[in-house]
């Protein structure tokens, strides 16, 4: 074996072994607010596993799907609902679909604030009409189909001109400071935020379930390392962050 091979040799043996890439990539991701808490959790722990460094862009997904579609780099896309379609129309790549997991939506109110009753349609429609000041998440998954959810109860015109939002974690902040009654939202956005209390579901008949993906950009710089990123989010150890930040497994 000359000195060249058994240099080569070396090194893919301290690849194995530590499993660090022997060079390194800067990976770019696009990464829905929703997932930031569990994200920020993992992200260094990735970077120490694998070597790699992550640049995140963290927004709502109807604005980071802008970004996309006016060509700013990325490597991976990580959104609060299915990357399937994003998928189908060539934008991301195929056979990355990685499912993250789930989150239903449900109410959270200011901490010692009055309960709303919402355990049946009846209920949660009649909370809705008397409440003051609802939050959504807007242009969030869960925000938009809040709103659709009140075209389908016939209380859009009541109920739209209460509902206060913005930007990505804005619905939490609305809650903690205690500038709305309640908020209906998924869990994830509103963990860890101080004085929040999560009172649960809506009713089966009206729930809906986003489901957080993540993808491989088409046109990633790094895809590789991309798809070492999602790989990684899927190990069981991560499974266990998003179910504490409130993502349940799909099932």
């Amino acid at each position: 074996m000359n000195r060249k091979t058994f240099a080569a040799c070396v090194t893919a043996c301290a690849v194995m072994i530590t499993d660090v890439p022997v060079q390194a990539a800067e990976v770019n991701v696009f990464l829905s607010g929703a997932a930031r808490r569990a994200y920020d959790t993992l992200a260094p722990q990735f970077e120490r596993a694998s070597g790699h460094k992550l640049v995140t862009t963290s927004d709502l997904p109807p604005a980071l799907v802008r970004k996309m579609d006016a060509g700013e780099p990325f490597d991976v896309m990580i959104l609060s609902y299915d990357v399937a379609g994003l998928i189908k129309d060539g934008k991301l790549a195929a056979n990355s679909r990685t499912v993250l997991g789930r989150a239903g939506v449900g109410i959270a109110v200011p901490k010692g604030a009055p309960k709303p009753k919402f355990g049946t349609v009846e209920e949660f429609k009649q909370s809705l009409l008397n409440a003051k000041a609802i939050a959504t998440s807007g242009e969030g998954s869960s925000g938009r189909y809040v709103a659709s959810l009140l075209d389908r109860l016939g209380i859009a015109d009541q109920v739209r001109p209460k509902i206060k939002t913005g930007a990505a974690g804005t619905s939490a902040l609305l809650v903690s400071r205690g500038e709305v009654d309640f908020a209906v939202s998924g869990l994830p956005p509103l963990v860890g935020t101080p004085n929040i209390e999560w009172l649960g579901l809506i009713p089966d008949e009206l729930q809906s379930w986003v489901v957080f993906t993540g993808a491989v950009n088409v046109k990633a710089k790094e895809p590789e390392a991309g798809r070492a990123l999602l790989n990684f989010l899927t190990t069981p150890a991560a499974v266990a962050v998003f179910k504490e930040n409130g993502l349940e497994p799909s099932p």
